[in-house]
């Protein structure tokens, strides 16, 4: 078995299609699964896909606003 490689902004941003400033805004406000390491973000790509499967970049939801409906 292989361990899941870890993938940079730049990276995970192309896997979603999506500018380098979304992926550091969903970060701060989406709660986006990210790790820091040193002054580097890093990500997980399943954990990624998974965030989104869940509606994490649904432009409704915010998982940090905990007064936000969700329906």
């Amino acid at each position: 078995m292989t361990a899941e490689p870890w993938v940079s902004v730049d990276q995970i941003a192309e896997h979603l299609g999506v500018t380098r400033d979304s992926i550091y805004r969903w970060i701060d406000r989406k709660a986006l699964p990210a790790h820091r390491v040193g002054r580097l973000w890093k990500f997980k790509v399943s954990e990624v896909d998974d965030w989104v499967r869940v509606g994490g970049a649904d432009e409704e939801t915010n998982p940090t606003d905990k007064s936000a409906s969700r329906i």
